[in-house]
């Protein structure tokens, strides 16, 4: 298939970008570099320098590269950001995303798969998540990934328009061309690994009081590589079946990992001391998020490889080893 990856010069959408191009596929990236890197689009596949909002260069593209489908990841996606700046988030993640819509509407580009977010659920009584899990968001970031989710809907039931929508869990790790570099990291497994490498100082923990095993919160992990799969898996679906619309979610599909399990992995991974200071806790933050992948299992056939957290933690690490400055070296 001729795949349009918008966002792929980020960090998730490098991995799928790679794995896309791995399959044969002929891949075009979109991305405007806002927050993505030009080092992080693979060799094999094509770029356009542009953004979303852009919607003359978004329709010239899809029409003159004879897009087949699109995968849609260009979005902000910090939840404390989303609560301080929600005009940006609904700017970006909806009104950006309806002009892409438009885009393939009057291109004729019928298929798409959406990068949505466990977000989208807010803080579930039930664990693990499963997708019948109500939809209520507590923040502007999971409002805005959920409005453009609906807005698939509408357009499937308005056009002959064939979506997938994965909500992710915690991606981690890296590729070895494509890992995390983020100007401002949020991620545990990468802050852990920077102040491993002597970057940072320590890893302030959220609290060591939750009704937990160890006090410490526990969420859903998945290898990047893992998830750039479910996307190829969830392309060959619009391909073969008439269903308008699924929606999956995409996690370890365990018990999860605790903070305390993430850094003693990563100190045993790195052989490095990694100081923490234990802070208040974040306001909203749920003892524990962990995901039902059972749905995409049973119906995509996905089969993540990389599951276990060392694995997770050892490519990111290697990643960081050969990077120590992320794509600017």
């Amino acid at each position: 298939m001729k795949v349009l990856v918008t966002g792929g010069a980020g960090y998730i959408g490098s991995v799928v970008t790679e794995e896309l191009v791995r399959d044969g596929h002929d891949v075009v990236v979109y991305d405007s570099l806002y927050k993505g890197h030009r080092k992080a689009v693979v060799e094999g596949a094509a770029f356009v320098h542009a953004d979303l909002a852009d919607a003359q260069t978004l329709r010239e593209t899809l029409a003159e590269r004879q897009i087949d489908a699109v995968v849609h990841m260009a979005a902000d996606s910090l939840v404390g950001e989303s609560c301080e700046q929600p005009a940006r988030y609904y700017q970006n993640n909806v009104i950006n995303g309806l002009i892409l819509l438009e885009a393939m509407r009057e291109t004729d580009v019928r298929r798409i798969v959406f990068s949505s977010t466990a977000a989208t659920y807010g803080q579930p009584d039930k664990q693990p998540i499963d997708e019948t899990a109500p939809n209520l968001p507590t923040n502007p970031y999971g409002q805005s990934k959920l409005a453009f989710e609906q807005a698939l809907r509408w357009y499937a039931e308005a056009y002959p328009l064939r979506f997938v929508s994965l909500r992710y869990f915690n991606a981690a790790g890296a590729s070895e061309a494509c890992g995390e570099d983020h100007a401002h990291e949020t991620h545990l497994i990468p802050i852990a690994l920077q102040a491993a490498a002597g970057t940072r100082d320590f890893v302030e923990v959220y609290g060591d009081d939750y009704p937990t095993a160890d006090g410490t919160c526990v969420r859903d992990y998945i290898h990047v590589i893992d998830l750039a799969r479910a996307h190829i898996l969830a392309l060959k679906k619009i391909e073969s079946v008439n269903d308008p619309g699924s929606i999956y979610n995409l996690g370890c599909g365990g018990d999860g990992y605790s903070v305390n399990q993430v850094l003693a992995t990563a100190r045993e991974v790195t052989g490095k001391d990694i100081p923490t200071r234990v802070a208040p806790r974040r306001a909203g933050d749920p003892a524990v998020l962990i995901a039902s992948s059972e749905k995409i299992k049973r119906e995509l056939g996905w089969n993540p490889k990389f599951q276990d957290l060392r694995v997770i933690i050892e490519s990111a690490w290697r990643w960081m080893l050969t990077h120590p400055h992320g794509y600017s070296d």
